[in-house]
């Protein structure tokens, strides 16, 4: 079974958490920065002399798909370490099982195509851009 996790973080670890999944070999990570609110409901900043109500905080999104639920549990584990501040907006993990995943270059699917290229048993040839 696949599972992709997806961990909103605060923004300030992105480091620490980037340097925590290499440092389980965690291969494959998507990160996008996004915007939202769960407790915190934002705050309140004043612009131009007007008071004005900020919902939405900036966060990031990890993205990680794994080939096991050992991994996904490994992975939840580490992010769950170096994330935790223990204050409100921390953020959320979710996990999810996948049906299917195909490597575009490839045509592989499911668990072969998660593989990284050094467990390909030939590496992509760089192009050469004139």
């Amino acid at each position: 079974m696949m599972y992709k996790i997806e961990a909103i973080v605060r923004e300030e670890k992105l480091e620490d958490i980037k340097e925590a999944l290499h440092g389980i070999d965690v291969n494959g990570v998507t990160v996008s920065q996004v915007m939202g609110f769960g407790v915190q409901r934002g705050y309140t900043t004043i612009v131009r002399g007007q008071e004005i109500d900020i919902m939405m905080q900036p966060k990031l999104k990890f993205e990680i798909v794994v080939s096991s639920e050992e991994w996904k549990d490994k992975i939840i584990k580490k992010i769950l370490e170096v994330a935790a501040t223990g204050e409100i907006g921390d953020g959320k993990i979710f996990s999810y099982q996948i049906t299917d995943a195909v490597k575009i270059r490839t045509g592989e699917t499911g668990y072969a195509a998660l593989q990284s290229e050094s467990d390909d048993n030939e590496a992509p040839k760089k192009k050469k851009h004139h």
